[in-house]
């Protein structure tokens, strides 16, 4: 169970956004949860009614990834990026791309441990002031608290089954 179930969202600058959560995990199944394929499949899945379509990931510095979200009418939305740093299991450093629409956005994410609690922080960079308020906007926010309480839950699943073992 989550020690913190709220995402703290801030935006420290102009074209910034910082989120963090914390996690009743170790680190490193946190990590395994957010790169890995089958484990992004369990948490990563949308809005409702939306199913996580397409989860190609090549996690290694220049690797390419691309994931596809489709709902029950059909409709698909995207994001592709490419890997710059990874640090397993602290720190991840990749684009983002929403759409082909958008531009370009950086993203870290930062993994700390601490009593067996692991604090996610993400630090999106976008290319303008416009497009961090554009997400903002569209529910971002939402959207992520509602992936995280998913991921929480496969947390909390593989715990238990690492407990058992």
């Amino acid at each position: 169970m989550t020690t913190n179930a709220t995402v703290h969202v801030t935006t420290p600058g102009d074209r910034e956004i910082v989120m963090t959560r914390v996690f009743n995990a170790p680190r490193s199944l946190v990590f395994d949860c957010y790169t890995k394929p089958a484990l992004l499949k369990r948490w990563l899945t949308g809005p409702d009614g939306w199913s996580f379509a397409t989860c190609d990931n090549d996690l290694r510095v220049g690797g390419a990834f691309r994931w596809v979200w489709r709902n029950a009418d059909g409709h698909e939305v995207g994001m592709h990026g490419v890997y710059r740093e990874i640090v397993r299991p602290e720190r991840i450093v990749r684009t983002e791309v929403f759409n082909s629409k958008n531009s370009e956005t950086l993203a870290t994410v930062i993994l700390s441990e601490d009593g067996g609690e692991t604090t996610l922080t993400t630090l999106l960079v976008y290319p303008s002031r416009e497009e961090r308020d554009g997400m903002l906007q569209v529910g971002m926010t939402r959207g992520v608290t509602a992936s995280y309480d998913r991921l929480d839950g496969v947390l909390e699943t593989l715990g238990r089954s690492q407990s058992a073992a």
